[in-house]
């Protein structure tokens, strides 16, 4: 009897070793496996923020540029022989439609906000134009969407920050790296040229 129990009790007293020692490996999978999988979603997430960021200024610059060719036809009608100056405004405005990405919309926004400044100091020479409602009401939309494209500007390049710094700083870098996340381009240009542009006349 002796022989006999003796291997049974030492199969007994191994059994929770080996069973801790299988349960050991799964566990750091486990762990390792919701690590990476946190890391992975909050990647993601910073991603579709930005993207989301992103289409908010697209929104804006659309609806800006949609205002401009009522606004060149305001001022034509006051200032027909400043050809030169409305033909600066509608390249920059086709730049702007046929530019993609934050980087090249940054350059093309530049040049037309440069053209749209060119196009109200010349519109301040012809006092008339005070007087007329619909040159007016472009004035006051033009001058609201400048605001909201600021706007989203600053909102879009903080998402981008955030998300461009994540995926730089270790151990992130790696599983980005690895799961091909790509920095994003900040919306930004020289600030002497993106002054708002005024629209405000004096009072007659």
């Amino acid at each position: 009897m002796f022989c006999i129990e003796l291997p049974l009790t030492v199969a007994a007293a191994l059994v929770p070793t080996v069973i801790m020692g299988a349960a050991v490996p799964i566990l750091l999978i486990l762990v390792l496996t919701f690590f990476v999988a946190g890391i992975y979603n909050r990647l993601v997430r910073d991603r579709m923020r930005t993207r989301e960021a992103w289409s908010g200024v697209e929104v804006q610059l659309k609806r800006r540029s949609s205002l401009i060719p009522n606004l060149v036809e305001s001022v034509r009608g006051y200032a027909g022989h400043e050809r030169e100056v409305f033909e600066q405004v509608t390249r920059a405005r086709a730049a702007m439609s046929g530019a993609s990405g934050p980087a090249a919309l940054a350059t093309a926004d530049q040049g037309l906000t440069q053209a749209l400044g060119r196009l109200f100091a010349v519109a301040e020479n012809y006092p008339q134009l005070r007087a007329v409602r619909t040159f007016v009401k472009l004035q006051e939309e033009l001058s609201d969407t400048e605001e909201k494209v600021a706007y989203a500007r600053q909102f879009y390049n903080q998402n981008a920050l955030q998300y461009n710094t994540r995926i730089q700083k270790f151990p992130t870098n790696q599983f980005a790296r690895w799961f091909q996340f790509e920095p994003v381009a900040f919306f930004a240009a020289d600030e002497a040229a993106t002054k708002e542009v005024s629209v405000n006349f004096p009072a007659a």
